[in-house]
């Protein structure tokens, strides 16, 4: 009997042990940057008591990478939260039925823009429309990430909406026989502007940022109507296994703490997008030329 009662009493123990620890965590995948995510989910874990357990992207797929992870454990979903630094991933992964749509947000935003050496250009002789890019002058001498993934990916489609199919594609056959640097992922291409390998890029204003930090000799040119600008996203997993942490996570991600945070790092320009000089789109409508622009991309951009 008294080992009976010892036994019942351990599994009691280590069930609510267990239980306990269950109700205390989070998961959380995000392709926001791991240097400016990982102050803010301590954050969470410190005013809460949930620990947060983050699954990070790679620099060179970006979200694309952990969209297909959550795609291919859909039916038993792992993570409950997604966050997102951009906006076209999380609304395909809406369409596909990942997330409960009673919580799914965007909040902030930050900028495509172009790049360029400074010590090696003069501003006033730096290209002002991405039309320009494709003149013989920059033959070699523009970088950008691999147009299939990230937020290079969605600034493509929604060029092509702005300009229509036919002149987009003319522009992407045009950008590819000028020779640019293809590379995995933005912070690369900074690099490669900031040592002069390459004149000019295209990339994100916190990834131009973070390069001034380093003390390289690159500076953003003007927001205009090619420029996008893109939000971050977040949103709870439908079915996610702690939901009660999942939404109390998704109410801070979107706090204006959180994104005052956010702008100071640099990681955001600002909390809410005006009607400026920037590209207007609507990131559900992108979803319909996302397998169409892919698979031109593809055909046109890769080795």
């Amino acid at each position: 009997m008294r080992v009976t009662a010892f036994l019942i009493c351990l599994g009691a123990l280590v069930w609510t042990s267990c239980h306990k620890s269950h109700l205390q965590t989070v998961v959380v995948y995000t392709s926001q940057d791991q240097q400016f995510a990982e102050p803010i989910l301590k954050l969470f874990t410190e005013e809460t008591g949930i620990e947060v357990r983050a699954v990070y992207d790679s620099e060179g797929v970006k979200t694309t990478g952990l969209a297909n992870r959550l795609l291919a454990e859909s039916k038993h979903p792992q993570c409950d939260v997604w966050w997102s630094n951009e906006a076209l991933r999380t609304r395909q992964l809406a369409r596909r039925g990942i997330f409960d749509t009673n919580f799914l947000a965007t909040f902030g935003f930050r900028s495509r823009r172009i790049v360029v050496n400074t010590n090696k250009l003069d501003l006033a002789s730096a290209p002002s429309s991405l039309v320009e890019l494709t003149n013989a002058r920059w033959r070699g001498q523009v970088a950008l990430a691999y147009p299939m993934f990230g937020t290079t990916s969605a600034h493509f489609i929604a060029l092509r909406q702005h300009w229509g199919a036919t002149q987009w594609e003319d522009w992407c056959r045009a950008l590819a026989a000028n020779k640019p640097f293809l590379v995995d992922g933005n912070s690369v291409v900074v690099r490669l502007v900031g040592r002069g390998e390459a004149l000019i890029g295209l990339t994100d204003f916190d990834d131009i940022s973070a390069g001034r930090r380093e003390g390289l000799p690159v500076m953003a040119l003007p927001l205009n109507g090619e420029s996008l600008l893109i939000p971050n996203s977040v949103a709870v997993v439908r079915e996610a296994r702690r939901p009660a942490n999942a939404r109390r996570l998704f109410d801070y991600l979107q706090s204006k703490r959180t994104m005052k945070l956010l702008v100071e790092a640099r990681a955001l320009e600002g909390e809410a997008i005006d009607s400026g000089s920037h590209l207007s789109v609507s990131w559900e409508s992108l979803l319909d030329d996302l397998e169409p622009a892919t698979e031109t991309m593809r055909a046109v951009f890769l080795r």
